[in-house]
């Protein structure tokens, strides 16, 4: 089905496409807001057809490899897809046409101005995420990944006042701040290390250039877990929390489709590609990040807890969740890796299905508490059902998605005999029912104020369709979850009892 474009010609559409369709967004602009958004979802359909292609012939193993410009001798600006790279690439594109359609519903529902130039930095955006995870090598990378904070900066900072604009600065801040001051070092570093090699190579790079001491390839790790700031690993994530002035679509982007999962994307592929497993396993360092990473996900799900705004808790459930992929990838086993992994997908459709759940509240009835959602899940049960859906995958509940990185993950502890990594990985999962199922349970049990009025009342068709496709997405993927993991399997390894 997905064999009609050449692997290579599909790649290559997927990654400038987006750029065609802002052209198209701006020519509607204001003017024909149908025109704009059909351009926007026509685009997106298009790149989703691309980026399965492109997913398919990975999947046979069809080498697919493009190099567009060298820089210099052994620095290209590359590209190459492999399979970690390619499941990133159908996450973000596949969840752009679902949340190009939420933005219909969000953006009229609530009037929002500069709808236009909100649609161009999506478009924009994409295609970063795309070329991010096509990237072939280090420098590639390291490009993409600062297009994609700056053409986001816009949309974090779209409603234009004070708030906002403190929100993107701290925004901009963090996010330039670490890539420009930790990735960018840590690129050149690995580059003078392999002799001008930054190439993704599976297995690693450095495992053949051991002349670096320990103590140069420990802060070299150290570089990229927090260079990568997109990762959130505390204390580098208030740039999270601060971007949650934008609208409710760009929170869900944020979250889910591109942004942190770029992040932590960027993290798991430089320590199999770069690093290696094997390798990651004599670092010292590996284990430092890895309690850091263990430390992240327990005081960030606290303070969550402490968080009435229903987007300010989600913020911090996603500094606490995307730990769990930085745990992951530094317990250095194939489990590990592999929980890692699994997290990316299963996270980006619970979290985005919640994100979307919280802006059609808003949408709807304008309210952002959640001390102000008693009783309001009888008006909304459609709205709440499928916000419940997407926290019990989050929590790690079966039969939906969440459930398996966790299992992973939590195999991983047992097997590596790290005790307090398991129950680091229970407590945190005793945390999330609470932070996550208190909106539901005010939604359903609290008394009815006298504010609230009776009868359904939920918000518009394109808010709440797409919540029930991640929502059911959720569940789709638990099903599935043995075709991703052995789809996987040759980037992290059979996964067996020792790791």
């Amino acid at each position: 089905m997905f064999d009609v474009l050449n692997p290579q010609t599909a790649m290559l559409i997927a990654l400038l496409l987006p750029f065609a369709g802002l052209f198209g967004i701006k020519f509607f602009g204001e003017r024909m807001p149908n025109g704009r958004e059909a351009t926007t979802l026509i685009t997106g359909l298009v790149v989703l057809y691309c980026v399965l292609t492109v997913f398919t012939a990975t999947a046979n193993d069809v080498p697919i490899r493009l190099e567009l410009l060298e820089i210099m001798p052994g620095m290209a600006l590359a590209f190459e897809v492999e399979r970690l790279g390619a499941m990133f690439a159908l996450i973000a594109s596949g969840l752009w046409v679902v949340n190009s359609l939420y933005s219909i519903g969000y953006m009229r529902g609530t009037t929002e101005k500069c709808q236009t130039r909100f649609y161009m930095c999506f478009a924009v955006a994409i295609s970063a995420a795309i070329g991010a995870a096509y990237a072939a090598n280090l420098l590639t990378l390291f490009l993409f990944y600062e297009v994609l904070t700056l053409s986001t900066f816009p949309l974090v900072t779209h409603k234009g006042d004070e708030n906002a604009r403190r929100g993107g600065t701290v925004y901009l801040g963090i996010l330039l701040g670490t890539s420009i001051g930790l990735f960018l070092p840590a690129v050149v570093l690995t580059y003078a290390i392999t002799g001008g090699n930054g190439d993704f190579v599976l297995g690693g790079i450095l495992q053949e250039h051991r002349a670096a001491t320990d103590l140069v390839i420990g802060v070299l790790l150290l570089l990229f877990a927090y260079g990568i700031g997109k990762a959130a690993l505390m204390p580098i994530h208030p740039w999270l929390p601060n971007a949650m002035v934008a609208p409710t679509p760009v929170s869900a982007f944020l979250h889910a489709v591109a942004v942190v999962k770029a992040g932590v994307f960027a993290l798991l592929k430089v320590a199999v590609y770069i690093f290696g497993i094997d390798y990651l396993k004599e670092i010292p360092m590996h284990e430092v990040i890895m309690w850091l990473a263990a430390g992240s996900i327990l005081l960030a799900s606290a303070i969550a807890m402490t968080k009435d705004n229903l987007k300010a808790r989600l913020a911090y459930s996603t500094v606490s969740q995307l730990s769990y992929v930085t745990l992951g990838a530094m317990m250095a086993t194939s489990m590990g890796a592999m929980g890692a992994g699994l997290q990316i997908a299963a996270h980006a459709l619970g979290k985005m299905t919640l994100f979307m759940c919280a802006g059609a509240i808003y949408v709807a009835h304008h309210k952002a508490l959640i001390s102000q959602m008693r009783g309001l899940g009888r008006q909304m049960p459609f709205t709440f059902m499928a916000f419940l859906i997407g926290a019990c995958s989050i929590i790690g509940l079966p039969p939906l998605a969440g459930s398996w990185p966790k299992f992973f993950l939590l195999w991983g502890a047992a097997d590596a005999g790290q005790q307090i990594l398991f129950a680091v990985l229970i407590v945190s999962s005793l945390m999330n029912i609470i932070y996550l199922l208190t909106p539901i349970i005010r939604g359903f049990m609290d008394p009815r104020p006298e504010d609230v009025g009776k009868g359904i009342s939920e918000a518009p068709l394109f808010c709440l369709v797409p919540a029930w496709i991640t929502a059911t997405g959720c569940l789709i993927l638990f099903f599935n979850t043995d075709a991703l993991v052995t789809y996987l399997t040759p980037v992290f390894g059979q996964i067996s009892i020792g790791g």
